[in-house]
């Protein structure tokens, strides 16, 4: 979506160059070949324009303070990957499954993933931080907290994510991490990055029995309501000392707003 859209807005400023006037070259009439000639009329440059140039500043200081600065500092993650998908299966078939979890279903993963983004989210946009103590690891909650606690009303209502909005969820990477740290017992962690591709209203436009258009990030009617969610879960899976799913980094935006920092 990304690269096609930066695209048709290049061809797009291309023609828009094609299309402009060129000034004029007079080679008659009492001045040198080559020189511009003076236009007959003032240049119409009329204070009508003014307004609209105006306008597009107040729309775009509008734009700006609806926009969502990044909670954390970590990269977006917008499509998955070809080599990191069959890295993934790799490593659950023949790691996580034989070595950490038989009972590990890499679906079932994915179903409480989506549970944890709805009252995690839901629990950024209410400031209420302190909540998420078993569900949030302590170093994200530290990070989050600055970034939450600047954000308007306005910003604070694009973070809450329903489930039923989710239209497009997977898992851009699964990695196992080793510490050593301990001489005596080596720790040993799985983690796994989550990807989530929301559209607010999603499942009340379902209900409708609309269609969804297989373009809708390109659709200015969606740009506001098209979000991605980075999300990344840890496990210990160290003998004796096995903990819950523990989300440490925690990420979302506007794929509109990435777009245009590309531009």
């Amino acid at each position: 979506m990304q690269h096609t859209l930066i695209r048709c807005l290049g061809m797009a400023r291309i023609s828009l160059m094609r299309l402009q006037p060129r000034p004029t070259v007079a080679a008659s009439g009492g001045q040198e070949a080559g020189s511009i000639s003076k236009p007959t009329q003032p240049v119409s440059r009329s204070f009508a324009s003014l307004p609209q140039e105006q306008d597009k500043k107040e729309q775009n200081a509008r734009e700006s303070l609806n926009r969502l600065p990044r909670l954390m500092d970590f990269p977006e993650i917008v499509w998955p990957s070809a080599l990191n998908s069959l890295k993934n299966w790799i490593t659950i078939q023949f790691i996580i499954r034989p070595y950490f979890d038989s009972e590990f279903q890499l679906k079932d993963f994915i179903y409480g993933a989506k549970q944890a983004l709805q009252v995690v989210s839901s629990k950024l946009m209410g400031g209420d931080l302190d909540s998420l103590d078993n569900l949030v690891s302590p170093e994200a909650i530290a990070e989050l907290r600055p970034v939450i606690q600047k954000l308007s009303m306005t910003q604070r209502r694009q973070l809450e994510i329903k489930e039923s909005d989710i239209y497009l969820s997977f898992p851009y990477q699964v990695g196992i991490m080793f510490d050593d740290a301990n001489d005596k017992l080596q720790k040993r962690f799985v983690e796994i990055t989550m990807v989530f591709h929301v559209m607010r209203g999603l499942s009340e436009m379902r209900e409708r029995g609309e269609e969804i258009p297989w373009n809708m990030g390109t659709l200015p009617e969606y740009q506001d309501k098209v979000f991605i969610c980075n999300y990344r879960f840890v496990k210990e899976f160290t003998a004796g000392h096995q903990s819950d799913w523990t989300v440490n980094v925690a990420n979302q935006f506007r794929a509109i707003d990435l777009i245009n920092e590309t531009i």
